[in-house]
């Protein structure tokens, strides 16, 4: 009598155990960007000097988010700047005359998961500007500090470019073995370019990027080393 008893206590306890619910799902999902609208040429904000503006950023609310992360990107210094709001709309003192890129991370306090919206670019327009130089172009690969497989002894390095105003003319690339490239190859049409390498080496490389009418911007130094 008492086995039958013991027995069916642990069948009502195993069978309990497997009705149990699964926990809700509560990442937050990404959120989709409003405004400054993608590619804007010309975002001018609330002037607050000759050199500064007031820019608006909005955007959708995420499901099961509680929060957010404003994040923008000058894309000349290469300097990121956050905020975390609670709303859907931030504002932000940015420079004129200078393009930006901006993305926005859904956060909730029930879990430390989050999620990335797309990221948008824009020009924040200056005073008297009459055309827009194009953005910095965006390195590709290899990426910073990467160490990579020459194949054959050789190279790849990739980009993409991107503008507002006047089409691309073309791409200055300056590469070397020291940590100021010098002028490697100029004019290139194509957004990539096969370069030999040594094993271990490190390499150092750039990109400025040229428009029709005689604008331009850099990338910045990136480097990779060789197996």
């Amino acid at each position: 009598m008492k086995n039958w008893i013991y027995s069916s206590l642990i069948i009502l306890i195993l069978s309990g155990c497997g009705k149990k619910t699964p926990p809700p799902d509560v990442t937050p999902v990404a959120t989709n960007l409003v405004s400054p609208l993608k590619d804007q040429p010309c975002t001018t904000g609330t002037v607050i000097s000759a050199d500064k503006s007031t820019v608006a950023f909005t955007w959708e609310a995420a499901d099961k988010a509680d929060g957010y992360i404003l994040a923008i990107k000058n894309l000349l210094t290469k300097i990121e700047t956050k905020q975390t709001v609670a709303s859907t709309q931030a504002t932000a003192d940015l420079l004129r005359n200078t393009p930006y890129s901006w993305y926005v991370i859904s956060t909730s306090t029930k879990t430390k998961a989050t999620a990335q919206s797309d990221t948008w670019k824009f020009y924040n327009a200056g005073t008297g500007v009459i055309s827009f130089p194009p953005y910095p172009a965006e390195i590709t690969a290899p990426i910073f500090g990467d160490n990579v497989t020459a194949s054959t002894g050789n190279v790849i390095l990739k980009w993409t470019g991107s503008t507002l105003g006047a089409a691309i003319k073309g791409y200055d690339i300056y590469f070397s073995n020291t940590s100021s490239p010098t002028l490697f190859k100029s004019n290139v049409s194509d957004s990539q370019y096969q370069v030999s390498v040594k094993s271990g080496t490190t390499y150092y490389w750039r990109i400025v990027t040229i428009d029709v009418a005689g604008n331009y911007t850099d990338s910045g130094v990136y480097q990779f080393s060789v197996k």
